[in-house]
Formats: structure tokens, C-alpha cells, sequence
């Protein structure tokens, strides 16, 4: 049977596009390397190598860069994954702001780009996401006609069935039924969108603490809760790709609100979410609350809870991290029963500034609150999480499009 490509598997030309897409594999992971050890890492034959090496510069998608030194023998000229033979976007989309970045196909950031939005009209949504776009773009040194693909992280999730934005009434302009075709007519490239907590998940699977972990839960604690869900090595969105909205988890020891989708939370964000702090903070007698610059509830979070996690002789700190452990650790233990994961990532501002003192309690509580014992750990991409899943989620499909050398036949 012909396949869609209309390459027939088996055939010459498929394996021979599939030792390439291995060699351009092993190039993004390894950096540059010989003929020879190229050969050696996908078992080919010298004159195998050569050639495959010979087709992939020929196409653009591999350069010399050097030769290897200090070895003996004669030095071996050296190959690298061309860095300009593809270019993919990525934006991180809260009310506040537009984050913009563009990578090139080996990975690196060539371009960031922050335009903020608060207080702009919510009409102009196709209007902020292309400056961001073109911000990052003139960045990179590129035109935006060189993107290959966008990814687009928003809070909520856009609904396959309406194409409308569910779960995310705090993203003003983002609702109109219209929104995605018009996106579509004002962008040159294929544009995808994406939940935000979901692509901190890829960014973590990919490059950060969930490596090697088929399975795995990551709970994001910003302006708001959130969870990703990992189930073997895929994302789990749910039917109208509101899996993981567990703000609205009812909980116990929260009021049981009713009509969540017109509060905009629920039990677990109550019990859990960063607005709590500062209430807690009174409650055990820590006058210090900090302000945050424009309001914002994780700004004031995190500063408290990075106090409290530096300051482990104070009463009054322990106890405030007791308590918000207490109430992550009530709300996770729904997840695990339901789902006994592997792993548990820990993400987002508020907890990371708690650190190895907040994720050992919500560890400790958690273990007497479920039946199962999952390992906790704290995100390991720290610096903008949502846009470098989204770059990463980017580059995926990018490198599936422009590493296929069938395709340059």
C-alpha cells in the first residue's frame, strides 16, 4: 500500500530518509560530529555516511563546521544540524502581556519579544499577536515569512467543536468565534494553540524534570491552578481540552461553589491558590506582607513564601508552609487516586519560590492522603516554561516537515 507521501515503506527512498531524519537526530543531540562517528552511531557503512552526509548538505539541512583536533591521525572534518534551515515561533499569551520567542531548528533562541497589553482593547487581539510576532522576529534578524509554524499558549483551551475559548473568561478579546479564522488570514505559517500548563509539560518532558517519564502529572501554581496530564508520553486534553482544569476541582476543606464556569474558580484554587497566601500570612501573625507591583497575587506569593522558605527557625513561617502543603497535597491526592502517576512536577512562580521546603511537605502530606506514592520534584525549566513549550512544541512539527528529505526528492 502507498502511503499519503506516495513513498512506499521499504523502499530505498524511505530508508534512506530514515537514516537521514536518524543522522540530523543525533546531530541535535550530540553537536557536531565526524563521518565516521556518525556512522558508527547509526551503523552505517563508511560510504554510507559519505553519502547520506553529501545529500543532507546538498539539501541544506547539515554544514561543515570544523574538523576534530587533538586525536591522532589525520583530523576528520566535522557536521552540524544547519541552524538557519528552518525557524519555528512560539507566544505566551496572560492578560497582562504577549511573550514572543523564535528559535532555529537546532533549538536556540534567536529572538525574544515581550509587548504588554493590559488595559488595551480586547478587539485587538490579532493586531497584539503580530507585533509580538514581528517584535520577536526583527529580533531573530528574519522576516516572518521564514517561521515555519506557531504555536500559541493562552490560559483555558479552545474548544474543536466552536473553535471558541473555554475556561479562561480572564483573557479579554480571546472569545470571538471569529478569532481563529482571523489569525489564520493575518499569519503566513501554520498557527497551533495550545493550554499554557500543557506546554510547561512538554518543556519539562523534553528538557527539564520529566525526562524519560512516560507518565506524569505537573501541577502549575501562577495567577491560577492548573494541571497537565502525561499518559503514555502523550498529553491528555480531554474531550473539549479542558483536562486539567482543576482550579474547579471541589475539594475539601474549600466552599463547594457552584456555577464555576461563571465564578472563574473553584474549590482547589480557593484551598490552593496563590491568592490564600497573604491571608494565611495574617493568620499566623507575619506582618511583612509584601505588595506586589501591579496587584498580583503570585508576585505577593512567592515573595511570602520565599521568606518563609529561607527563614526555618521562624514559627510562623513553618506554619504558613504547613498549611499551603497541606493544601496542594489535598487537592493532588484526587489526581494520583485517579491517575497513580509515575511522577508529580511542581511548577509555576508561587511554588518554585517555596523550594525543596515546600515540595518536601506537600511530599510528606501527600504520602498520608493517598493510597499511592508518587515521586515529587520541582520543574526544572524555570525561565519562561510556557514559551519554551510552546518553541518546543514548534519545533517538532517544524523538524517532522523539514527534516523528511523525501520530501526534497
Amino acid at each position: 500500500m502507498t502511503g499519503a507521501s506516495g513513498n512506499t515503506p521499504g523502499t530505498p527512498r524511505v530508508l534512506r530518509a530514515m537514516n537521514d531524519r536518524a543522522a540530523l537526530d543525533l546531530l541535535l543531540e550530540h553537536g557536531p560530529l565526524s563521518r565516521t562517528r556518525i556512522g558508527k552511531l547509526t551503523g552505517l557503512s563508511k560510504p554510507t555516511a559519505s553519502q547520506l552526509l553529501a545529500r543532507l548538505e546538498a539539501a541544506g539541512l547539515v554544514v561543515a563546521t570544523g574538523v576534530t583536533e587533538g586525536r591522532p591521525g589525520p583530523n576528520a572534518q566535522l557536521y552540524a544540524v544547519n541552524a538557519r534551515a528552518a525557524y519555528a515561533a512560539g507566544l505566551d499569551v496572560n492578560p497582562r502581556r504577549i511573550r514572543a520567542a523564535v528559535a532555529d531548528v537546532t533549538g536556540a533562541v534567536a529572538g525574544e519579544f515581550e509587548l504588554a497589553t493590559p488595559q488595551r482593547p480586547a478587539g485587538d487581539v490579532v493586531r497584539q499577536v503580530t507585533e509580538a510576532l514581528d517584535g520577536a522576529v526583527k529580533a531573530a534578524g528574519i522576516t516572518r515569512t521564514e517561521v515555519h509554524r506557531l504555536v500559541i499558549g493562552t490560559p483555558g483551551a479552545f474548544d474543536p467543536s466552536t473553535g471558541r475559548l473555554r475556561y479562561a473568561s480572564h483573557l479579554p478579546g480571546w472569545h470571538s468565534p471569529t478569532l481563529l479564522d482571523e489569525l489564520a488570514a493575518a499569519l503566513p505559517m501554520p498557527v497551533e494553540y495550545e493550554n499554557d500548563v500543557n506546554l510547561v509539560a512538554v518543556a519539562e518532558q523534553r528538557l527539564g524534570a520529566a525526562r524519560g517519564h512516560g507518565d506524569f502529572v505537573l501541577l502549575w501554581n501562577e495567577e491560577g491552578l492548573g494541571a497537565a496530564l502525561v499518559l503514555g508520553g502523550r498529553l491528555h486534553r480531554g474531550f473539549t481540552g479542558g483536562a486539567g482544569e482543576v482550579g474547579f476541582l471541589p475539594v475539601p476543606g474549600a466552599p463547594l461553589v457552584r456555577q464555576v464556569t461563571k465564578a472563574g474558580s473553584g474549590g482547589f484554587q480557593e484551598l490552593a491558590g496563590a491568592q490564600v497566601l497573604p491571608r494565611l500570612a495574617r493568620e499566623y501573625g507575619i506582618d511583612d506582607i509584601p505588595r506586589g507591583e501591579r496587584g498580583e497575587h503570585a508576585e505577593v506569593a512567592a515573595a511570602l513564601l520565599a521568606r518563609a522558605a529561607a527563614a526555618p527557625d521562624s514559627e510562623p513561617h513553618r506554619r504558613l508552609l504547613d498549611a499551603f502543603a497541606t493544601g496542594l497535597a489535598t487537592g493532588l491526592a484526587s489526581l494520583v487516586a485517579v491517575l497513580d502517576p509515575e511522577l508529580v512536577v511542581l511548577s509555576g512562580e508561587v511554588i518554585v519560590a517555596g523550594g525543596e521546603a515546600l515540595r518536601a511537605r506537600v511530599q510528606a502530606e501527600l504520602g498520608e492522603l493517598a493510597a499511592a506514592r508518587p515521586r515529587l520534584v520541582i520543574g526544572g525549566v524555570q525561565r519562561h516554561p510556557v514559551l519554551r513549550g510552546a518553541l518546543e512544541s514548534a519545533l517538532a512539527a517544524t523538524r517532522d516537515e523539514v527534516f523528511d528529505t523525501s520530501r526534497h526528492s
